[in-house]
């Protein structure tokens, strides 16, 4: 490999230093079809490679560490392409979060940076009856309190929609979820993930992830509507005066909404549109955008939102199965061992997935590499030690950690029992590594978080 990505700036964080615990980070809104932009630039490697045998000096006291409980870890040198060491590098064990790491490679890969999610309102089968249909994005907001910037929001969607209709009469709202298919919990989820906040029912249309509130608490606990499309479809009513909503399905029909900046043209007939006559539809940030929310926050909803993209890129049924099965397929074609995950949600909240760590090396190293410029997107999104998302308040203590604050950039995963960490960062030699560290049935979660952040800290120190 000639050529390797270097990390040459902290990246979306600079922006982020004021952010609050609570609200997601403030970022401009974003232009139009953005093309990739990549915080990873290709460079030529620095330095020499690593010597194997001085790396497993310096990790394995670390990695044996009674905090961290079983551990499987690969670590790699992007540039040279060398394992500079491996602990059961192809056994797969629980990963967590670092699921979201192949959520969105293969989301990108599948979709492009630039790609879109759509919510569209259309006339229904029956006069002053219109259908609000959920195009999957999850980051929909209410009003301008949005959770995430730039959002799309049900306010904009009644005004279009009130234009359209003219003084045309709306009586019922009906809510059509049908883009996403079978049952809206995982295998594998705790009986009291909903209920504590961690994730919502997994339905196609929802605001600001399923939330009650547009916040974000950095350890979980925002509290999710029961039924998330139901409530976006009350919001959405309200807007036009409505009361009665209920689920449905839209007719099939013609889009005529008007482009954005395009005068709309009063309903004939007050209103009486053909079945299916679009009537409005708002578009969210670029995929890019979305991913790195999920990435940043490590937001489980975006990330089932995310991985039923890659379904529906795949002409596959938009569900969990659909999902892990599109992902494996995607892998494939990327030349990744799709075998060496076994998949059950996105999301890595499921206790039942499994991932090998060689398989997140290998895809970190693709993204890191330069031949799939998508990929490389997957960077911007990924916390940065003491610095931002869920590594902000990591590589604090003990001292040594301190050293790779700003240098690694990594997906957490947390579960009961199982902490992991999957990134890169850049050795004080130069060199870019991808590693991931995934141990298991540790005594204490905090002790392990700080255990998995010494071996990170360890290898940017690493004169090997």
């Amino acid at each position: 490999m000639a050529a390797v990505g270097l990390v040459v700036r902290p990246g979306p964080v600079d922006g982020w230093l004021g952010a609050s615990e609570t609200t997601a980070p403030t970022t401009p809104p974003p232009s139009p079809d953005p093309d990739p932009t990549p915080v990873l630039a290709a460079a030529e490697a620095q330095g020499t490679t690593p010597d194997t045998a001085a790396v497993k000096a310096a990790l394995d006291p670390l990695v044996g560490a009674s905090a961290l409980g079983s551990v499987n870890v690969q670590v790699l040198d992007v540039a040279s392409d060398t394992v500079l060491y491996e602990r059961k590098p192809d056994g797969m064990t629980t990963p967590a979060s670092t699921t979201k790491v192949l959520t969105a490679a293969t989301a990108l890969a599948a979709r492009g940076p630039a790609y879109r999610f759509e919510t569209r309102v259309v006339a229904g089968e029956n006069p002053g009856e219109i259908v609000i249909v959920g195009g999957g994005d999850v980051t929909l907001g209410v009003n301008k309190k949005t959770l995430f910037p730039g959002a799309a929001r049900l306010d904009d969607l009644a005004a279009q929609v009130r234009r359209k209709l003219g003084s045309a009469e709306v009586t019922k709202v009906l809510v059509d979820t049908s883009l996403f298919t079978g049952p809206e919990t995982a295998t594998g989820w705790g009986g009291g993930d909903i209920g504590d906040g961690q994730v919502a029912r997994v339905q196609s249309l929802m605001t600001n992830g399923g939330r009650v509130a547009p916040v974000h608490n950095d350890q979980g606990g925002d509290p999710r509507f029961s039924d998330p499309a139901l409530a976006a479809g009350k919001a959405f009513a309200k807007f036009l005066g409505v009361t009665s909503v209920s689920r449905g399905t839209a007719p099939e029909g013609e889009a005529s909404a008007p482009t954005e900046g395009e005068a709309s043209a009063p309903a004939e007939a007050e209103g009486e549109m053909a079945p299916g006559t679009e009537l409005g539809k708002v578009e969210s940030p670029p995929l890019v955008q979305v991913v790195e929310w999920m990435l940043q926050m490590s937001d489980n909803v975006l990330a089932e939102a995310i991985g039923r993209q890659v379904a529906l890129a795949a002409d596959k049924p938009a569900s969990f199965e659909g999902t892990a099965d599109a992902m494996g397929e995607k892998l494939t074609e990327l030349g990744l061992p799709a075998e060496e995950a076994l998949l059950y949600d996105a999301s890595g909240l499921s206790n039942r997935n499994a991932i090998s760590p060689a398989l997140l090396v290998r895809t970190l190293a693709l993204a890191a590499g330069g031949e799939q410029a998508a990929l490389s997107n997957l960077f911007n999104g990924l916390p940065v030690a003491g610095w931002s998302g869920t590594l902000r308040t990591r590589f604090v203590t003990p001292s040594p950690n301190r050293s790779a604050q700003g240098i690694v950039r990594a997906k957490t995963g947390t579960l009961s029992g199982v902490n992991t960490l999957a990134g890169v960062l850049i050795t004080r030699d130069g060199r870019v590594l991808a590693f991931a560290i995934m141990a298991k049935g540790g005594p204490s979660a905090s002790a392990a978080k700080v255990a998995l952040d010494r071996v990170a800290a360890r290898l940017v120190q690493c004169g090997c």
